[in-house]
């Protein structure tokens, strides 16, 4: 059972990772629960004041997930249509078969977005800027806490390396 734990502790970490790129998946919240798995197991526990400051933290990451997009969309002037715009630009990014999609595809769908709300280009281009470093500034955020929930998560893990062998 403890070799199970670890193992969809580990997936869910990965999950996570996953989930900072991905707008479905909340990454931060769902490195947090394999850290909350990793503390049901037998050779680890973490402390309460851990789980609650790292559930604080996925937390307002996860609000933030939402305010920082619609600040960088708002301050270059951009509409509702162009944040749309960005997240299934992301969505097509990550499916087709081009490099850098994940990059250009928000872009690209905030462009769109933003010129299906506003015919003029220039004020389209600026806010669809705005909104791209909205979401890469966001989508960094989430990426830095999910990798750092995987470091905790390995380190307290190999701290307790001796109760699983």
């Amino acid at each position: 059972m403890e070799i199970f734990l670890v193992i969809l502790g580990i997936l869910l970490m990965i999950l996570g990772i996953l989930g900072s790129f991905l707008p479905i998946i909340p990454g931060p919240l769902t490195s947090w629960i394999g850290l909350l798995v990793l503390h049901y197991t037998k050779g680890v526990q973490l402390s309460s004041t851990f789980l609650i400051a790292t559930l604080i933290i996925a937390i307002i990451i996860y609000v933030l997930d939402y305010i920082i997009p619609a600040l960088g969309t708002k301050r270059f002037g951009g509409s509702k249509e162009g944040m749309i715009g960005t997240t299934l630009g992301l969505v097509v990014g990550l499916i087709a078969p081009i490099p850098f999609g994940i990059i250009i595809g928000p872009f690209i769908g905030a462009l769109v977005g933003e010129m299906i709300h506003r015919n003029d280009i220039n004020k389209a281009t600026k806010a669809a800027f705005g909104s791209f470093l909205g979401f890469i500034a966001s989508t960094f955020l989430k990426f830095i806490v999910a990798i750092i929930y995987f470091g905790l998560f390995i380190a307290k893990l190999s701290e307790h390396n001796s109760s699983w062998f």
